[in-house]
């Protein structure tokens, strides 16, 4: 009898997992990418959530490196998110940004701090 509540548990906390790795993998699977040889300071928000989340937050991306990241699907199934970055060297400042929109699954976002921290 122990033996049977056994594999009982052992299948529920199993079903468990399941649902939520499955609750995980509905988000859309992209990767922020830093395109340049400075490493930035990127915060990237999800402009499909409802209170527009910040899904990375001030994260150091060394240069020419990339970060897997999973946001909320759209009605469509697609991506929406905005991005800032400002770069780390001390010596001139530079800062970025951008709004992307349509990104499947897999996609990759391109991030840069390459111009006047003013003019972005």
């Amino acid at each position: 009898m122990r033996h049977d509540h056994a594999i009982i548990i052992a299948v529920a906390v199993g079903a468990v997992a399941m649902g939520s790795a499955a609750a995980v993998a509905d988000g859309v699977p992209i990767t922020i990418t830093n395109d340049g040889t400075d490493d930035v300071v990127v915060t990237v928000y999800d402009l499909n959530s409802q209170t527009r989340n910040i899904v990375m937050q001030g994260e150091r991306i060394n240069g020419f490196t990339s970060v897997p990241i999973s946001v909320t699907p759209g009605p469509d199934g697609l991506a929406h998110v905005a991005w800032k970055a400002i770069n780390v060297n001390g010596l001139t400042r530079k800062c970025g940004s951008a709004n992307r929109v349509d990104l499947g699954q897999d996609a990759t976002v391109h991030v840069r701090a390459n111009k006047d921290c003013a003019k972005t």
